[in-house]
């Protein structure tokens, strides 16, 4: 099939994630911090300094290594000690690692968690040691989960949720792919269950059901998911899955997992001499995002959004100064943009000002973490190719 370019959409958005490899235990780094084995058994810090705690998926994929880096940049420019525990998406290492970090003496703690529920014991241990909390790439659902919502606006030390639009965001891929005559689309998830993953099927079915109700006589199917955790070898079982069982197939959609599941489906397809016949979209911006969109092996991408956690350590960072209050009784809501590239012309912009720099200096940091949480979260929202070119004076 040929490809086709499609223009840079930029817009403001949503919920997470994408997510990563496991790993169990944490590496701590920033500013006076300890390394490895030592951050897990986790003393106070002696010096006086805040003391902030990152409970992540993964610290060391495609994403959350973006993510380590911004924010161990941040606690540099602010001279704050770091601890990171890599909890792999599992429920009972999610919950455990808030415990692991309050017990280290954190003050803040910002958390990508898996689903809901982990939020329940999370929100408790929170309470209970007095340590703020915020959440990134994600947030509690008020519809699907009221009761863990209403305990979220209730606590005194949970503040809220930087994330993003997922079923915005994956309505926004499904549709590159209709638009370039894709019609027999695979999908492949990570984690059943994933609050990330749902709201992004939540949004390539509703364009793929969008376009089936305008285009009567061309209509588009999606498969039911394939799950590939969060591992290489995972997308690429799933991939070869979803083209055995499905000759006909002209598109994948290997919906996030940090990067790693979507390094394993492009390599299954390669395998098989499809990268022509087989468009590819998904979320994480892989390190040669601009070579595959340039050969055809990736057709469209959505990502960039690794300053999540940023914003989430900047609320944190400000509770425990005393900057922000009185959180009991409200539910903070951080919306993020997703930037979306779908030619090698696009990611090269992206590179410039996300990957061979990042998108804010040491400077914007501090002033960022002086802002009112009214100004952090428009500063958030406005984040963009043209912003990070704008600030940098190009």
């Amino acid at each position: 099939m040929k490809k086709k370019i499609v223009s840079i959409i930029l817009c403001a958005a949503m919920s997470v994630t994408t997510l990563a490899g496991c790993g169990s235990a944490a590496s701590n780094t920033g500013t006076g911090a300890a390394s490895g084995s030592e951050a897990a058994a986790g003393a106070e810090t002696t010096d006086g300094k805040i003391k902030i705690g990152v409970s992540i998926w993964s610290s060391t994929d495609v994403l959350g290594s973006q993510c380590k880096l911004i924010l161990d940049e941040a606690a540099k420019a602010l001279d704050v000690d770091i601890q990171y525990v890599d909890q792999g998406h599992v429920s009972e290492k999610v919950t455990a690692s808030v415990e692991q970090l309050a017990a280290a003496g954190c003050q803040g703690i910002i958390i990508c968690n898996s689903s809901d529920t982990e939020m329940t014991s999370a929100i408790k241990t929170c309470n209970d040691n007095k340590v703020y909390l915020a959440q990134f790439f994600r947030i509690i659902s008020e519809t699907d989960n009221p009761d863990i919502y209403q305990a979220a606006t209730d606590s005194p030390y949970y503040i809220g949720a930087v994330h993003e639009n997922e079923p915005e965001n994956g309505e926004k891929l499904v549709n590159i792919l209709l638009e370039k005559g894709d019609r027999d689309i695979g999908l492949i998830g990570w984690e059943q269950g994933d609050a990330t993953w749902l709201g992004r099927w939540e949004g390539y079915k509703a364009g793929v059901e969008k376009w089936n109700a305008e285009h009567p006589d061309d209509q588009a199917k999606l498969s039911e998911p394939q799950y590939a955790g969060t591992s290489s070898e995972g997308g690429s079982k799933a991939a070869e899955a979803l083209m055995s069982a499905d000759p006909n197939l002209d598109a994948l959609i290997p919906a996030g997992g940090g990067g790693d599941p979507l390094q394993g489906a492009i390599a299954a397809v390669e395998r098989a001499g499809k990268t022509q016949d087989i468009d590819i979209v998904s979320t994480d911006f892989l390190p040669d995002l601009g070579e595959r969109l340039g050969n055809g092996s990736m057709a469209g991408e959505s990502g960039g959004h690794y300053c999540d956690p940023l914003f989430a350590f900047m609320m944190v960072y400000n509770a425990i100064k005393g900057n922000y209050k009185d959180f009991s009784g409200k539910f903070e809501n951080v919306d993020f943009p997703y930037l979306y590239v779908s030619s090698a012309e696009d990611y090269a912009d992206y590179e410039k000002y996300f990957v061979n720099a990042l998108p804010y200096t040491a400077e914007e940091l501090v002033n960022i973490s002086n802002m009112s949480l009214d100004d952090m979260k428009a500063t958030a929202a406005k984040l963009s190719i043209e912003d990070a070119a704008s600030r940098s004076g190009n």
